[in-house]
This record gives C-alpha cells, sequence and structure tokens, in this order.
C-alpha cells in the first residue's frame, strides 16, 4: 500500500511490540548493569527480573493460546453454520 510519496512495509502491531520489548530489555540491562549495587544485589536483582520476564511470558502464551482456541472454535462453528445453510442449495444443484 502506497501512502504518499512512501510505502508501508505491511509490519503491523507485531513488529511494533517487538520492537518495543527489545527496547524495555536492554533499557532495564542498561540500567541494572550502572546502578551502584553490588555484585550480589546486581546478581539477584537479575535472577528475579529474568524470573519475572518467564512468569508474563508464560502468560502471554497463555492468553494466547486461550485466545486462539476461541477463535478456530468460533471459525469451526461458523463453517458448520455455513454448511448448513447451503446444503440444500445443493441438494438442488444435484437434481437433474
Amino acid at each position: 500500500m502506497q501512502i504518499g510519496k512512501y510505502e508501508s512495509s505491511g509490519g503491523g502491531a507485531g513488529t511494533a511490540i517487538t520492537f518495543l520489548l527489545i527496547g524495555l530489555g536492554i533499557g532495564a540491562a542498561v540500567g541494572l548493569l550502572l546502578a551502584p549495587k553490588t555484585g550480589r544485589q546486581l546478581r539477584k536483582d537479575l535472577r528475579r527480573s529474568y524470573e519475572g520476564a518467564l512468569d508474563t511470558v508464560s502468560d502471554w502464551s497463555d492468553e494466547a493460546r486461550d485466545r486462539f482456541g476461541d477463535v478456530l472454535e468460533k471459525g469451526n462453528d461458523f463453517v458448520d453454520e455455513l454448511r448448513a445453510k447451503a446444503e440444500p442449495l445443493s441438494d438442488l444443484l444435484r437434481r437433474p
């Protein structure tokens, strides 16, 4: 799609979220490395941050899996309904 002189790359919200997460991760790492803490405190904070990130990603993946299942179920229901509506028409077309 062309907008003015520019052509959109087709990247959507997924690309933006990916870059946001990368930026947040880099910012958090730099902030932790530049913070005036001892090595032990820094390692403890890094471990907590890592575990928190794993929990967040796990929650997101569970939510995505649930939403995908819901969409799949709705799609199957729609196809079944469409098939039921089209069956009488196909019977009429098959008659000689």
